[in-house]
């Protein structure tokens, strides 16, 4: 063989090789990570719906409705409701990858809180009928906006660092329980109409000066932990709930609307006080999690050592 054609063999297996390497990460607008960041990382997201005064909007790409435009509409009284990603937008999608010989990884949206879980794993069983050596992984994270984000940075850092879709998987499944999620939300019925909490936990809610505080809970439900008179306590009570058992330097927090941005700095203060904190990333609530919890919503969102309950 001369020198030449060895050359283009090894090229051709250091490619074979790397092409087994890579992987896409797919994800979903319940993430709430900022669209230009998901291109500059390979990321793809997928966008469920809201359906708002009578008419449907994507919450992906150029005609996304925003969560400011979406805020202002339920300020002004309007009651959206969210649509999950269906079984044939998903199918279209892995099968895409499928013929391409592109591995995928989906980290998904709490199966508890929405279809669109079992919606990506009906599509990949059909999928898999067509193309059964098509590797299609999901992952339910049994987390919420950035809960969920956090989980898909984790994922982009490691393969970024060369690690294979079957590392960086087992990392993501180790990490999905301790994903620590706290929201403080200023009218609980928002989580009601959705049917995400009980009509005694919004009543608790809506008693005079009282600011409950909604956690995530291991399984994906969403639950209050804890009952805290007044606003400045209550973001107290977050951010020692936050630096609890913290196990990685960075912190999360998703705000909903321009009151809850100010709150958020000064949160952002707070926990950067701490020797345990590096990073602290402010990012607006995306607009499927506003539909459900309103405006003046704040979410953090960390990772803990112990598995939360």
């Amino acid at each position: 063989m001369s020198y030449g054609q060895s050359n283009l063999t090894q090229f051709i297996e250091n490619d074979g090789e790397k092409r087994k390497m890579t992987f896409k990460i797919l994800t979903d607008s319940t993430a709430d990570l900022p669209e230009s960041w998901a291109l500059e990382n390979d990321v793809q997201i997928l966008g469920l719906t809201i359906q708002l005064d009578g008419e449907t909007y994507e919450t992906v790409g150029d005609k996304k409705l925003t969560s400011e435009q979406l805020l202002s509409k339920m300020e002004s009284g309007s009651q959206p409701t969210t649509s999950q990603i269906n079984v044939g937008q998903f199918e279209a999608i892995f099968r895409h990858y499928a013929e391409i010989g592109m591995p995928v990884l989906y980290i998904a949206f709490a199966s508890v809180l929405s279809g669109t879980y079992q919606s990506a794993v009906m599509a990949r069983d059909i999928v898999l009928e067509d193309f059964p050596e098509a590797v299609i992984q999901i992952i339910d994270t049994k987390a919420a906006s950035m809960g969920e984000g956090i989980l898909v940075m984790k994922a982009v850092e490691a393969k970024a660092a060369g690690q294979s879709l079957e590392q960086v998987v087992a990392l993501i499944k180790s990490l999905v329980p301790k994903v620590k999620t706290y929201f403080l939300v200023d009218d609980l019925n928002h989580l009601m109409r959705g049917g995400r909490i009980s009509k005694t936990a919004a009543l608790m809610g809506s008693l005079v000066n009282i600011k409950p505080v909604i956690a995530v809970k291991g399984d994906g439900r969403l639950d209050s932990v804890a009952k805290v008179r007044g606003k400045k306590k209550a973001h107290a009570e977050v951010v020692r709930m936050t630096l609890e058992d913290i196990a990685d330097p960075r912190v999360v927090i998703a705000y909903a609307g321009a009151d809850s941005q100010e709150v958020a700095q000064v949160l952002k203060e707070q926990l950067l006080m701490s020797e345990q904190v590096n990073e602290v990333l402010i990012l607006p609530l995306g607009p499927v999690i506003s539909t459900h919890t309103g405006p003046g919503t704040l979410g953090l969102f960390s990772i803990a050592h112990e598995n939360q309950d």
